[in-house]
């Protein structure tokens, strides 16, 4: 029998679900959207977010942004350049900065939490995370390969439980998606199904 996951110390990682990312006119459109949409994971992890939240687990969304002094950022990586040159799309209050309406209509215990970095785990939201009495971590968000990967390796060295949710992750790539999954698979506690996490939340 599958280990049951204690919804006390669990907690959900929605990362990037915002219009920069997921959307046509976002940031990222042109390389993301249509991936996105013939996905179908915007209605996957809405549903699996909404369970979760049934469940007792509250989801925390991370959202890549740029305020006025930059931050944290560090244009040490092509992407990160990029966005340091676009840093106005990227303003905390810029309508590409906004979480995605299908994903806006927040629980009570939800958080967003801003950062500039790959890793959604960058900052303070570890030191959050601990005042929720969150061990265990699931995973959704765009790109597979990117955020969700930096994150999930991140966290797993940080001492979290991380399980990547296998149906709410996808990335422009099929095959990148594919191989970033393998490797989590390997490098975290294990890959799960939506159904797979609720399962074991029941």
């Amino acid at each position: 029998m599958a280990p049951r996951l204690a919804a006390e110390r669990t907690a959900v990682l929605a990362l990037h679900w915002q219009v920069n990312v997921i959307r046509p006119e976002g940031f990222f459109g042109g390389m993301l959207s249509e991936p996105v949409r013939s996905s179908g994971v915007v209605e996957r992890a809405s549903r699996f977010h909404a369970a979760a939240r049934a469940a007792g687990v509250p989801v925390v969304f991370t959202r890549f942004t740029v305020p006025e002094d930059e931050g944290d950022l560090v244009r040490n990586t092509a992407f990160m350049a990029a966005v340091g040159d676009a840093q106005e799309s990227f303003r905390p209050d810029a309508p590409g900065s906004a979480i995605i309406k299908e994903m806006a209509d927040l629980g009570e215990r939800d958080l967003v939490v801003d950062n500039q970095r790959l890793s959604g785990l960058s900052g303070g939201l570890p030191l959050r995370l601990a005042e929720l009495g969150a061990d265990t971590l699931l995973l959704t968000g765009v790109a597979t390969d990117l955020t969700v990967e930096q994150t999930a390796r991140h966290g797993t060295e940080l001492g979290f439980t991380v399980h990547p949710v296998s149906d709410c992750v996808t990335a422009a790539d099929p095959a990148a998606h594919r191989a970033s999954l393998a490797a989590l698979d390997l490098a975290t506690a294990g890959c799960l199904t939506a159904q797979e996490v609720l399962d074991r939340l029941g």
